[in-house]
């Protein structure tokens, strides 16, 4: 395998050196021996890797030597891109004499690359002439550098994407009625329900199933889930509690903030108004219910019938609680489920038909299931990987070498072949790259794109852009079962959230660090990985629960940075940073130390502090994503220069205001979210050059804008130009007359969420000729009847409707042939529900909140549920 870490800069060193040598003026030639020096060392990585595997530690010296002057290499190229970058932008005379002179400071610039350059050969030679690299130097190939990647390893992902689906928990039925009567049984008092098992055998999958039961959400007022794992600080616990009960209603940045008594006293106090469930998912320790509960007793017994559901893999955890406490050891599956979860993964139904000898495989996979000892990982992992591999002698293969071996010892077995299975080094890079979430953490699959491609780790491809590689990678993962699906887009079909499980998300740590990819360092459990000799220092860091300590003793040229619930910290400045993520920290003069960053390519601030933006952010030429949501700015102005940066293709701004620019260049933004505070919204949309700049965004597939005061109903005609939109945001408005014609509205639209005091036409007309639109969410129409006629809404599959005044609405047969969920919400006027909804028929759900009717009284909500639609109602 080339080496992880490595790829993806060996390609773009190859790049950089092939289209720069001409700016390189007297260093042009040793430019170009750098790359062919760089393109011999690279083809000696898989042997070199094989031999480090198996323990030679001159083969690890010889990896980082390689991978160091490789980053080197990238680092003292770049800072010559950057230098033609930048002066292909400059204006006037002096951008005129810099692209066609060299300006005394580019020579002095070309100098140092020039030295630099040849430190770095020297470097190299070193690394040839080396005694202890001979072994293995010596008898190389040359495979990055010919390597690259075509549709062929990705030929059968249109199926994969159109037809694999997450597999529901196998042989959990009866366990979940079972711990669903205990959490709902009239017994009043506190108690606790325990699910126990091992590693991998489902506890966690079937905790969550029992929390998303109809029964269970309708039964509690509040549901909490937090994740314990084997170390962890109280205080964060709380803090995790809190934020999960009140979802999202308080200040955040108040509980960030608040001492360990004071969480304690307000989580006690919000639960006392309501019946709660709590989850506490995979505890380790007896005495961590004693922790949280030490000097306030955080979980109130209200005498109403509250719960709290814990899962741990031991039994004394579970036996040491001193209250009410119903275990449920969990079982591992027996040879029929076994089976039954094995098949599915590794013969699933849409590949069934396309193999003749169905029972020869068959016959193997009963033998290899039943290997697995009843484990739902070990099954789902090793059938994801055998899916892959419909070959009858690979299968044999597996089963005749198959060992003896501990869960443990097979779950690191199978991980490890079903890893080295995938179909080249760049999905194994983002693979082993999830090891910078923190356990348990909900994975957006948007933003891993954006990570991965400003990592370099999703190359070019015929056919296909860099974000179709993407989703592709993450569905392969997905059918491999190395990774969790928790959510799919209704709009497109795509995979919208991950999750990794924990004993993955330990093996690619280890792994991730071990190749020197990703460095992963947890205040509460150590340096993951310190203590292997074979490891090396990464150029990616990830901090997770880290309280104090110097963060950036590694290396000054670290390359990414990851940071969950940090303390007040001040970062050193890194010059050659690429991608810098954060999450719920305080920044301290972070626009000082960040305005030396002009390599970014990712800058994602989700729920900071604190945070300021250097005035010449415009000068960051690689940024393609700034991501602010929900981050709280110093200074709340976004500087104009952000949008002369010509990589600019993700902009979520949060509660952010700008000016825009008077002559701002056409953009290629494809998403763009503006969340506008309350002031300076009117004046905002009252300059001209607004709708200019809204003007340019001719290329944008996601537009996201709300304002917190009145939009200008003008606002919804910019979509006409947007022809390539596919999801829209846009609210709220004081008045819509009426929205403009069909064909005036992007026709690719799939999500649409339109937000008005008042919605004066009936919208429905409109809108039901958009050919692509999946989810449909509309607040304030107020006409008395609403029309849907036949044919309309061809692919529409959620609807939601809020404050609306209609005391009549028609529906013709064959109107929204596809509709599978209808939301009500405060559409109090509506006194009985409409017969057309009888015509509906995919219609599945139907929510109504809140409604005078009366299921009793409704005809149409009898015959609904006769034909099995769910109505709820509150």
């Amino acid at each position: 395998m080339v080496e992880p870490a490595i790829s993806a800069v060996a390609g773009s060193i190859k790049d950089l050196a092939v289209q720069e040598t001409t700016l390189l003026c007297g260093v042009i030639g040793e430019a170009g021996f750098l790359k062919d020096d760089l393109q011999r060392l690279h083809g000696f990585l898989n042997d070199a890797d094989t031999k480090r595997r198996s323990g030679n530690a001159n083969a690890t010296i010889c990896i980082r030597q390689i991978r160091d002057a490789t980053y080197e290499a990238e680092n003292v190229l770049q800072v010559v891109d950057y230098m033609k970058k930048r002066n292909m932008l400059k204006k006037g005379f002096v951008g005129a004499i810099s692209r066609y002179a060299r300006l005394p400071s580019d020579l002095i610039t070309l100098h140092k690359v020039g030295n630099e350059i040849q430190r770095i050969r020297r470097r190299v030679s070193e690394i040839f002439e080396s005694p202890r690299n001979l072994e293995f130097l010596n008898r190389g190939n040359t495979e990055l550098g010919n390597f690259h990647v075509d549709d062929e390893s990705l030929q059968d992902h249109g199926l994969v994407l159109q037809n694999f689906e997450a597999v529901t928990a196998i042989g959990f039925d009866n366990e979940q009625k079972e711990i669903v009567e205990k959490l709902t049984e009239k017994d009043n008092k506190l108690s606790v329900v325990s699910i126990v098992g091992m590693g991998g055998a489902g506890k966690t999958t079937l905790a969550r199933k029992i929390c998303s039961s109809d029964k269970i959400k309708q039964h509690f007022d509040a549901i909490a889930w937090v994740t314990v794992s084997q170390k962890f600080e109280v205080v964060d616990l709380l803090k995790d509690i809190m934020k999960q009960i009140t979802r999202g209603r308080d200040d955040g940045r108040e509980v960030g903030q608040m001492e360990e008594i004071a969480l304690r006293n307000k989580i006690q106090a919000f639960l006392t108004e309501k019946r709660y469930l709590v989850v506490l998912d995979d505890v380790w320790t007896t005495n961590t219910w004693n922790q949280i509960n030490r000097m306030v007793k955080v979980f109130p017994d209200l005498n109403n019938g509250c719960r709290v559901m814990l899962t741990t893999r031991r039994i004394d955890v579970a036996n040491h609680i001193e209250m009410p406490t119903f275990v449920h050891q969990l079982k591992l599956l027996d040879g029929e489920k076994s089976w039954e979860l094995f098949s599915m993964k590794a013969l699933p139904p849409y590949r069934r038909s396309l193999i003749q000898n169905i029972d020869e495989f068959e016959e193997i996979g009963r033998k290899l299931a039943r290997k697995c000892k009843g484990l739902p990982l070990a099954l789902a992992v090793l059938g994801g990987y055998l899916s892959r591999n419909l070959n009858l002698e690979a299968w044999s293969d597996i089963l005749q070498g198959w060992t003896s071996t501990e869960n443990g010892q097979m779950m690191g077995a199978i991980l490890a072949r079903s890893y080295s299975d995938l179909p080249n080094h760049y999905i194994k890079s983002c693979f082993l790259y999830l090891a910078v979430f923190p356990e348990d953490y909900s994975i957006s699959v948007s933003d891993l794109i954006k990570l991965w491609i400003a990592e370099g780790f999703i190359p070019p491809i015929t056919r296909h852009t860099r974000e179709q590689t993407a989703r592709m990678y993450v569905s392969d993962l997905a059918q491999r079962c190395l990774v969790q699906v928790v959510r799919r887009s209704k709009a497109n079909g795509w995979i919208e959230e991950i999750r990794i499980h924990d004993i993955l998300r330990d093996w690619c740590i280890e792994e991730a660090r071990y190749a020197g990819l990703v460095d992963v360092i947890d205040n509460t459990i150590g340096h993951v990985g310190e203590s292997s000799s074979n490891t090396m220092v990464s150029y990616r860091s990830s901090f997770q629960n880290f309280c104090d300590g110097n963060m950036f003793t590694a290396t000054p040229n670290l390359r990414t940075l990851f940071g969950f619930e940090l303390p007040p910290f001040s970062r050193p400045k890194l010059r050659f940073l690429r991608v810098l993520y954060v999450e719920e920290s305080i920044l301290i003069n972070f626009g000082r130390v960040i305005s030396g960053c002009i390599h970014l390519r990712y800058l994602g601030l989700r729920r900071c502090q604190q945070a300021t933006l250097p005035s010449s952010i415009g000068q960051f030429l690689y940024l393609q994503t700034i991501d602010l949501r929900e981050t709280s700015l110093e200074s709340a102005r976004i500087p104009n220069s952000l949008w002369d940066i010509p990589t600019l293709r993700h902009v979520y701004l949060g509660k952010a205001s700008f000016s825009a620019p008077r002559n701002c260049p056409q953009k290629e933004l494809q998403s763009l979210h503006l969340s506008l505070p309350y002031k300076g919204n009117s004046k905002f949309f009252r300059s001209g050059y607004i709708w200019a700049f809204l003007g340019q965004m001719t290329q944008l597939t996601s537009l996201v804008l709300t304002a917190a005061e009145s939009m200008p109903a003008e606002m919804i005609h910019a979509l006409a130009n947007m022809t390539f939109l596919v999801e829209v945001t846009l609210g709220r408005f004081t008045l819509l007359d009426k929205l403009p014609d069909s064909q005036l509205l992007p026709q690719g639209l799939r999500r649409l969420l339109l937000s008005a005091e008042t919605i004066k036409e009936d919208p429905m007309p409109i809108l039901e000729k958009l050919p692509c639109l999946v989810v449909l969410e509309l607040w304030g129409y107020k006409g008395r009847t609403m029309f849907c006629s036949a044919k309309g809404f061809p692919r529409l599959q959620e609807l939601y409707l809020y404050d609306f005044s209609i005391e009549e609405w028609r529906l013709e047969v064959e109107t929204m042939p596809r509709l599978s969920l209808l939301d009500l919400k405060f559409c109090l006027k509506m006194k009985k529900l409409p017969e057309g909804l009888l015509h509906l028929p995919a219609l599945k759900e139907l929510h109504l909140a809140p409604t005078d009717l009366n299921p009793e009284d409704d005809v149409t909500w009898k015959k609904l549920v006769g034909k099995g639609c769910k109505v709820s109602h509150r």
